[in-house]
């Protein structure tokens, strides 16, 4: 039976990735802050699914949480879903700048360490996947935000060309706005966010197992958030820097 671990497997992307990989017969290593959330979502899969979940507590922006969960790692995995993540409401300039060190531990340093120690097995057994969890502000500017996003896709993109020619697989999945906790957890306003650009976690989910299975090293779910990045590339920065700083406030 294979195993993933799932970090932020208590909602949103990563409860769906979890719902998605227990179906498919995987054991799960789900990783979060909150042991209590933790505990329902290994009781709801094991009743949905009979699937076999080991919790493991951990605050990723802590030194003891990130060695935690890397010790766990190198154990053996056979796919990690890099997905814990959080955003900040308002300007750049209104955040503390310690909130915004959290945030880019999380995004980059965390991703960064646990991607490293997963590898080395998954080369060794010629066998495994890393899908590390961006976001299409990846493509935009909005800040430290985007800015680490980018970082993700980045770095994705070149530890996938250092694992050419083994069957080990990086992915970055750079999804638009989904259904989730995310923007409450943040008190971000979404009241100018079209309906039309709402995914739903599940079907970022599906798209991503799917781009996975095809070897897609920049996974974009949706038409038409692909449509919105390929544009995007063909705009100046200053525009998009306008439109990237009305949408979503």
């Amino acid at each position: 039976m294979p195993t993933a671990l799932i970090t932020g497997a208590t909602a949103g992307i990563g409860a769906a990735f979890a719902d998605r990989l227990a179906a498919d017969g995987f054991s799960l290593v789900l990783v979060a802050r909150d042991g209590r959330r933790l505990a329902e979502v290994a009781e709801r899969l094991r009743l949905r699914h009979g699937a076999d979940s080991e919790v493991l507590v951990a605050d990723l922006v802590t030194e003891e949480g990130l060695e935690a969960v890397e010790r766990r790692l190198r154990e053996g995995v056979d796919l990690l879903v890099n997905n814990a993540g959080f955003g900040h409401p308002g300007h750049f300039l209104d955040v503390p700048a310690e909130q915004e060190v959290r945030m880019l531990r999380l995004h980059c340093e965390a991703v960064l360490r646990l991607t490293l120690a997963a590898l080395p097995g998954m080369r060794e057994r010629d066998r495994g996947a890393v899908i590390n969890v961006a976001s299409v502000a990846a493509f935009f500017t909005r800040g430290s935000y985007s800015a680490s996003k980018a970082w993700v896709v980045n770095f994705s993109e070149s530890t996938a060309a250092e694992m050419a020619g083994t069957r080990v697989r990086v992915m970055a999945l750079c999804p638009g706005f989904v259904r989730t906790e995310f923007h409450e957890r943040a008190s971000i306003d979404t009241s100018g966010i079209p309906g039309f650009l709402w995914l739903s976690a599940e079907n970022v989910v599906r798209e991503a197992m799917r781009d996975l299975a095809r070897g897609v090293r920049v996974s974009i779910p949706d038409l038409r958030y692909k449509a919105l990045v390929r544009v995007g590339r063909l705009l100046p920065l200053t525009l998009i820097g306008q439109v990237s700083r009305r949408i979503g406030r």
